[in-house]
């Protein structure tokens, strides 16, 4: 019986395999890739290679430059809390040798349109035109002067104004603070655009604004003129009587720091 099975198997015929493998080898070598195709390849690999490379170099930039702002904010906060405690130590010890300590006359104003234009004199219209107050609960920084003083005088029964502290300045800065580039009103959401128009002064991210705001720094006058003036809202609870002055029991006029506690209710 295995005789048989031997003999019914068919042999494989000699040489067959080897023949077919000739045959698929010279077919191979036979599929040439076209040069423009090649080209084509070694372009894009040469473009993805300097994409990657860009790419590094841009993510390298960016970490140095989040490294630089991450410092500078913490120089800020160093010298803010070096001036308080300055400022409480000087108090403190005036009042141990039975004296007053006396602050230095705040700076840093900030100034609030309360009412509208009705049977306003040219003048009044004219100073309002150039604090940039031309709607009503607008609001801007102003330095305090002789000749700002003077003009926030005449055009005091249309304001509120008063001295804003640094939680104010922030909060306006973040929360309602919009740049004037191109002119256009554009929200700040990126460092970008604040390094792009007053990266020349210095200033690079909204810390530097801040400080340079609050401190009334070398470049105020361009930091405020960067910003477009504040567009706030009611206050919770309403106005009490614009036509009468604070200390009257109505709006308009000095607030001095009192100004933080309306801030708080219009931001």
């Amino acid at each position: 019986m295995a005789e048989s099975n031997e003999n019914n198997v068919p042999e494989a015929p000699k040489g067959g395999v080897k023949k077919g493998n000739k045959k698929t080898s010279e077919k191979l070598k036979l599929r040439a890739v076209p040069e423009t195709i090649l080209k084509r390849r070694k372009t894009a690999n040469e473009r993805n290679a300097k994409r990657l490379q860009k790419r590094k170099v841009s993510l390298a930039v960016k970490r140095l430059h989040r490294k630089v702002i991450f410092k500078r904010a913490e120089a800020y906060v160093r010298e803010y809390r070096k001036k308080e405690k300055d400022e409480l130590r000087l108090a403190r010890l005036a009042k141990k040798i039975g004296s007053f300590y006396v602050p230095a006359e705040p700076k840093l104003a900030f100034v609030i349109r309360i009412r509208g234009i009705n049977g306003v004199s040219p003048r009044v219209k004219k100073i309002l035109q150039l604090f940039r107050l031309r709607q009503i609960n607008n609001g801007i920084f102003l330095k305090i002067n002789t000749a700002t003083v003077n003009m926030l005088r005449i055009v005091e029964p249309y304001i509120t104004w008063g001295y804003p502290n640094l939680k104010s300045v922030r909060e306006l800065v973040y929360k309602r603070g919009f740049g004037k580039i191109a002119r256009r009103r554009l929200a700040l959401s990126n460092n970008k655009l604040i390094e792009k128009k007053l990266g020349n002064k210095n200033i690079i991210c909204m810390e530097d604004l801040i400080h340079e705001i609050y401190t009334i720094g070398p470049h105020f006058k361009e930091a405020t003129n960067f910003l477009w003036p504040f567009k706030l809202n009611n206050p919770a609870g309403g106005w009490r009587k614009k036509t009468n002055h604070y200390v009257e029991g109505g709006d308009f006029g000095n607030r001095e720091h009192l100004i933080n506690n309306l801030l708080r209710k219009m931001v």
